[in-house]
């Protein structure tokens, strides 16, 4: 069994310590440590967390592997950091089967890169009109836990009671794109200031509040467990704090670039700030940031959503809605919030690993950096600056929002059960 000795990294942001992992778990954890044949890394200065889990990712496989497969996906979650990612539904065909799940499943190991964890759809065909195979895709081999028809809305309150009520067998969790249809035909960019002076259709934040609002009260009603997808206002944060309070068993995820991009960057009419949820104001931004640190909003999910050049290359009214995230993510959120004070990187941890591997029932990820934990590990060289460079990527896609902006932080290594699949930066 090989093995590893990470010298001197500050688990969590704490003392420095030294970490030996040996085969596919974490063998010691103290200072001094040494083991004959072991591997070094040297890791003074750095910040070693639990492997990243990613609640919110589109892999694009099967259908539209010119935006991303599997492999190449899993690639830039390693160099992100991540160790997990739950793959989202809306594929050619849509994961609304056993099948698809599994072969989903399948391709995440043989990627070897990170575990693939399938989302099931909530509805067949993301039709929103007849629920999915939910009980079929729980008990195959994918074993799904989380279903969601996310890049639309289960708009049917009949429907969504109906889905919250039959994961309650086995602790399943609905994720709702919020969205009301009605409200945002035709919608280009956040409804206010700029999309009046732009003449571009507004998206009202009380399309997202409203349906926030309907399946907090349902799943209460139903004693269901129901996540919210990008949450992106103000609104909503208070929405879902309400819904806590209640102790209702709601959670929600943010995106890193809901946490740092407004809706004035549209008035450069550059697709690739056109985004579902899209960018909102400077206050829900702010607001945001303090909803992740209070923990109202549970989790960064990074809704990576790979397009191709064509996609993205054209007048804003015709181009493709996302932006890609896992590689950028921990450097967002680095700059946002523990830069700016508002969480320590023992908060990044329970914010990245420990709560969406919880919400997502994700066994063996979100784990304490501990003996006998499994070694799923990221080394995190926090001074780093550096300008992001898409064309250095190893997503298939280029739609970063945030091309030649510096950033802070960098993933140096990644460990998958012990294997590194990052080295200095670098896939293996």
């Amino acid at each position: 069994m090989s093995k590893t000795l990470i010298r001197g990294a500050k688990i969590l942001g704490g003392e420095p310590q030294d970490v030996l992992i040996d085969g596919e778990r974490v063998a010691e954890v103290g200072t001094g440590l040494s083991a004959e044949g072991a591997h070094v890394v040297e890791a003074e200065g750095k910040i070693l967390l639990p492997g990243l889990v990613d609640l919110h990712t589109h892999l694009r496989e099967p259908g539209r592997e010119d935006s991303e497969t599997v492999l190449t996906g899993t690639k830039a979650a390693a160099v992100g950091g991540y160790t997990a990612v739950h793959a989202m539904a809306n594929t050619f065909p849509v994961a609304d089967t056993a099948g698809v799940v599994e072969q989903v499943w399948r391709l995440g190991k043989e990627s070897g890169y990170c575990d693939v964890q399938p989302v099931g759809a909530v509805t067949v065909g993301l039709e929103g009109k007849k629920l999915a195979e939910l009980g079929a895709m729980h008990d195959s081999a994918a074993g799904v836990r989380v279903f969601s028809d996310d890049g639309k809305c289960v708009d049917d309150a009949v429907i969504m009671r109906r889905a919250l009520e039959y994961v309650k067998a086995f602790d399943g969790v609905i994720a709702q794109h919020a969205q009301e249809p009605r409200l945002t035909e035709g919608a280009q960019m956040n409804e206010g200031v700029v999309s009046a002076e732009l003449g571009l259709g507004g998206w009202p934040a009380v399309a997202e509040e409203s349906i926030i609002a309907r399946d907090v009260l349902l799943a209460a009603h139903v004693g269901s467990r129901v996540h919210i997808c990008h949450l992106s206002t103000a609104g909503s944060v208070e929405i879902v704090r309400w819904a806590k309070s209640k102790g209702w068993n709601v959670t929600a995820e943010v995106t890193p670039h809901h946490l740092l991009l407004t809706d004035e960057l549209v008035r450069s009419y550059n697709p690739v700030y056109k985004v579902n949820p899209p960018l909102r104001t400077e206050a829900d931004v702010l607001a945001l940031r303090e909803a992740l640190a209070d923990g109202t909003i549970d989790c960064v999910a990074t809704d990576h959503a790979p397009h191709p050049h064509e996609d993205k290359d054209c007048e804003w009214g015709a181009a493709a809605m996302g932006m890609v995230g896992l590689e950028t993510a921990l450097s967002v959120v680095q700059h946002t919030m523990v830069d700016s004070g508002l969480l320590d990187w023992a908060g990044v941890a329970d914010r990245m690993s420990f709560r969406p591997a919880a919400i997502g029932r994700l066994e063996g990820h979100g784990r304490p950096v501990a003996p006998g934990e499994p070694a799923n590990l990221t080394l995190v060289d926090s001074a780093y600056r550096g300008v992001v460079d898409p064309a250095g990527f190893a997503s298939r896609s280029r739609n970063t929002p945030y091309e030649g902006r510096e950033l802070p932080g960098r993933v140096t290594h990644t460990f998958l059960r012990g294997r590194a699949t990052v080295v200095d930066g670098n896939l293996t």
